[in-house]
């Protein structure tokens, strides 16, 4: 590695490199004082994932109505051989990696093909890179582990990256949680890591019937309801709240005019909310709504100018014959 700030974090088994931001993130109270003291109230989806938030997250990718993980993860077992033998990767960068289910199938390709490289799972838990990296080691002697921790929303730029060919990964649709600016910052900051002959391997949901896309998200099992309303026993921890999560009630529509899922936290009352922390609340009518995620889904035109807009090359696009997902190989091209 030849780039980036970083210190690192030794544990008993294994250890990780804390990725310093490039710029400040706001924290909780931050988000709470900006988001839901007025209406329209909204909250960054980060808060999901706790300990709790996690598990039902895992649980919500193996429903029947939840196709992405598994339409993504077909995608991957059919093709990682193909990508693996394209791109020959020095290092696998894996951007919000979480337990690296997924990417799996590429270092099993890698096995295949007797080819050796390093990957450097990144993501915000450093217990969850640390576990990773343990059962990584374990199961493929041959590669080297890089574990980074921090939040690529505070900015790349300090980014370890290795000498040779890198491929950059982020899966699981989750560039459908950027909104369109957002979305074409974060590839540029990408592209600003890489180095010409470097890869990026996005993973992207599709519009499709938008009665598929609204049982994704409201399955009936209430899984994604319980993910939704658990934010709320988040912020009760965090800010001192009183939320009472049966005073609410889960809402995901698909909106046409956007095309993204927007999820939402409904007062089923007319209530008031105390953020002890702050000292402050704020009243809520019945039916008023919070906004908690959006997941934009793309045609594959949208993807195309996303990707070629921030200067790279799409050198394959893979996806199943229903059209629901895109798996997306591109390329900064070497200067001619």
């Amino acid at each position: 590695m030849n780039r980036g700030e970083h210190s690192a974090r030794n544990t008993a088994q294994s250890s990780y490199l804390q990725v310093q931001p490039t710029r400040p993130m706001p924290g909780i109270l931050d988000d709470v004082l900006n988001g839901l003291m007025h209406p329209p109230r909204s909250l960054p989806p980060k808060y999901f994932y706790d300990e709790h938030g996690s598990w039902l997250f895992d649980r919500i990718c193996e429903t029947k109505e939840y196709y992405p993980t598994r339409t993504e993860d077909a995608l991957l077992s059919q093709y990682s051989s193909e990508i693996i033998r394209q791109t020959l990767p020095v290092q696998i960068v894996e951007l919000g990696s979480g337990t690296s289910r997924k990417t799996r199938r590429l270092l099993d390709a890698c096995e295949t093909h007797a080819h050796t490289c390093s990957y450097a799972p990144f993501d915000v838990c450093g217990e969850m890179v640390h576990q990773v990296a343990i059962e990584l080691r374990h199961k493929y002697h041959w590669l080297k582990m890089e574990p980074l921790v921090g939040d690529y929303h505070a900015g790349l730029g300090n980014l370890p990256v290795a000498s040779g060919i890198t491929m950059f990964v982020f899966l699981g649709g989750t560039i459908g949680n950027f909104t369109p600016d957002e979305a074409r910052d974060f590839f540029d900051e990408i592209r600003d890591c890489m180095h010409p002959g470097d890869y990026l391997l996005l993973g992207a949901d599709r519009v499709k019937d938008e009665r598929v896309l609204n049982a994704a998200y409201n399955d009936v099992d209430g899984l994604t309801a319980g993910f939704n309303l658990n934010v709320l026993n988040v912020l009760n921890r965090e800010v001192d709240a009183n939320f009472n999560a049966g005073n609410f009630s889960h809402l995901a529509l698909f909106n046409r005019e956007l095309n993204r899922i927007e999820m939402y936290l409904v007062s089923a009352i007319d209530q008031i909310i105390s953020f002890r922390k702050l000292g402050s609340s704020i009243s809520l009518s019945k039916g008023e709504r919070i906004l908690t995620e959006i997941s934009r889904k793309f045609t594959y035109r949208e993807l195309e100018t996303m990707i070629t807009g921030s200067g790279m090359e799409i050198i394959r696009h893979y996806e199943p014959v229903n059209n629901y997902f895109s798996l997306i190989l591109s390329q900064l091209r070497k200067a001619q």
